[in-house]
């Protein structure tokens, strides 16, 4: 079996892929090296491109004409970013992924996994949230996955068209293997500081501690990226299963977490007995 990965030298998709060669699943990866990392797709199937670049895919399914689904990765992430240049990330995000569905259903592919993010939920009092919990996405980031997934949706109802939307949490940690792992040089998340305050020998600061939680400070669900990414293969493989093609209904949202909440004091204090000191 064939898959088609985008962003698949990122962070998630990189590791994704890792874990389809794992189960015996062939990746065929799409990243246009913007934020991924060439060393992640080295002895793997690889288009350097943008993936709304019609003669490209156009050629990637020409040459590989059993790709059976594919895992759209492909995606610029980061929240401060998206309010400094919304733009950019709206032709990003939204504008380019409505062509590649688009150049997809040319090419004959009608299954589509879709990484999205809980980001868009609405807060909670009960500080938990499931698939039908209300959205009200804060970020111009977190619109893009909303509003994609809104179109997506949309996609199914008038097209040859099978979407399983992925809801991610926070994801963390690496490969079990090492093949892949952080890529971004500047982290802009808890960990990536983290490890920069480790390797730099700077102090870590500890931002917002005034929190209604345990000890003050924020909490988030983190899920390991290993586990997320066998989440992606399971989804993949019991595809047929949960959309199957003669459902009335070819949308499918499913969240991708822990169900636990972990504090940024914990996550420090776990850290720190990792690497043996205090930051």
């Amino acid at each position: 079996m064939k898959v088609l990965i985008t962003g698949g030298a990122g962070y998630i998709g990189s590791t994704v892929a890792s874990a389809c060669l794992d189960r015996g699943v062939v990746p065929v990866i799409l990243d246009d090296l913007s934020t991924g990392r060439r060393e992640f797709v080295e002895g793997r199937l690889f288009y350097a491109g943008d993936i709304a670049d019609a003669p490209l895919l156009d050629r990637i399914f020409a040459e590989h004409p059993d790709i059976e689904a594919t895992i759209h990765c492909a995606a610029r992430i980061v929240v401060p970013e998206s309010v400094r240049d919304p733009i950019g990330y709206y032709r990003a995000n939204v504008a380019k992924t409505v062509e590649f569905v688009e150049h997809l259903l040319r090419n004959g592919c009608h299954r589509l996994i879709f990484s999205s993010s809980a980001a868009m939920y609405a807060p909670t009092e009960r500080g938990w949230v499931d698939e039908r919990s209300p959205l009200a996405p804060s970020s111009p980031y977190a619109r893009t996955k909303a509003i994609l997934e809104m179109a997506l949706e949309d996609f199914t109802r008038a097209y040859d068209l099978r979407v399983l939307s992925l809801r991610y949490f926070n994801p963390i940690g690496a490969d079990p293997l090492l093949r892949t792992g952080l890529q971004n040089p500047n982290p802009t998340h808890v960990l990536g500081k983290l490890i920069e305050a480790h390797a730099t020998g700077t102090p870590f600061r500890l931002t917002g501690v005034r929190w209604d939680t345990r000890d003050g400070s924020a909490i988030r669900d983190y899920i390991h990226v290993w586990d997320l990414a066998e989440a992606h293969v399971a989804g993949l493989l019991a595809f047929d299963r949960v959309l199957p093609a003669d459902r009335p209904e070819r949308y499918e949202v499913v969240n991708v977490g822990t169900g636990r909440g972990t504090t940024v004091r914990e996550l420090v204090a776990a850290f720190q007995e990792v690497v043996g000191r205090e930051l």
